[in-house]
């Protein structure tokens, strides 16, 4: 399979994502010996990472030559928007109000490092139940009070009666934004990749 290609902004971004890269295990020596190379290999080949101005790296993803892109807040805001940005949300039962009360919450969640890390900024005490499938089940069934996924446009939440409760959940002025038909068929990877890359931006806040 080819490599995930990720459009990195030259400069600080460029060099905050490949210091998430790294702590997450890839090899990004490439990278850091550089010259003038602009298309470079990390890990074990898995990942090519294209540098790039800023709003280039929106216009590449758009495009569909890189799967993914790394990218500031300003700059999404002021150049198109025919791509996804990937969020970390919080998100319940249409008409409940999850903050009220105070029994113990039970979230379930592909990412419960992201939604421990989320939830021990606010102070509180939840129980978390790892899901692998389809979580926007968890809540229909009772099984628990609310999720935490990775939402693109909020669809899915929507047609099963599920509403965001907060989009922040991983709240940075850099947003990691994705080409639409790679996010169909390449889903687990780059969901994979991003839970990664945000535990390890966790860790270091």
């Amino acid at each position: 399979m080819k490599p995930l290609r990720i459009a990195l902004t030259k400069g600080r971004l460029e060099k905050d994502t490949i210091g998430l890269l790294e702590q997450a295990g890839y090899d990004c020596t490439a990278v850091r010996e550089k010259g003038r190379r602009l298309i470079l290999p990390i890990g074990g080949g898995e990942i090519e990472v294209v540098l790039a101005k800023a709003a280039d790296v929106i216009t590449y993803v758009e495009n569909g030559v890189c799967d993914l892109g790394v990218v500031g807040k300003d700059t999404i805001m002021e150049n198109g928007r025919s791509f996804y940005e990937i969020l970390f949300a919080l998100a319940g039962k249409k008409g409940c109000d999850f903050y009220a009360g105070y029994n113990e919450k039970t979230i379930a969640t592909k990412y419960p490092n992201v939604t421990r890390g989320f939830f021990e900024g606010k102070g509180m005490d939840i129980r978390i139940i790892k899901i692998e499938g389809s979580v926007e089940l968890a809540p229909l069934l009772g099984l628990s009070d609310a999720i935490v996924d990775i939402v693109e446009t909020g669809s899915t939440l929507k047609e099963n009666g599920l509403v965001i409760i907060e989009d922040n959940v991983a709240a940075i002025s850099a947003r990691l934004i994705v080409n639409t038909a790679s996010l169909k068929l390449r889903k687990r990877e780059i969901e994979a990749l991003a839970d990664k890359m945000e535990q390890e931006r966790k860790k270091i806040q």
